[in-house]
């Protein structure tokens, strides 16, 4: 029964672990920024999250970004595209 428990836990630990690895998806060319209105902000000190690339069925698709309240003592940082190798990856942006 233990030897089991411990290859069930190495196994699990495993997926953890390899799920939190970056992906470099990269293309040829970056995909044209689709046009969207920005909302109005929902108050005072919000912060606008510009939109992201994510990939998915093997190409990128864009999602609108959206106002958030900023994390304390944080700044935003946009995502941007990055140039590897013969093409472009997309950096996902983060709070810093």
């Amino acid at each position: 029964m233990k030897k089991i428990l411990v290859i069930l836990c190495l196994a699990t630990s495993a997926i953890i672990f390899n799920s939190c690895s970056t992906s470099r998806y990269t293309v040829s060319e970056r995909p044209a920024k689709p046009y969207y209105q920005r909302p109005l902000s929902p108050g005072s000190g919000y912060v606008w999250v510009n939109g992201d690339w994510y990939w998915s069925g093997g190409r990128y698709i864009y999602h609108n970004g959206y106002w958030m309240y900023p994390r304390p003592h944080r700044v935003w940082i946009n995502g941007r595209w990055v140039p590897y190798r013969n093409g472009y990856y997309w950096r996902r942006g983060y709070w810093r």
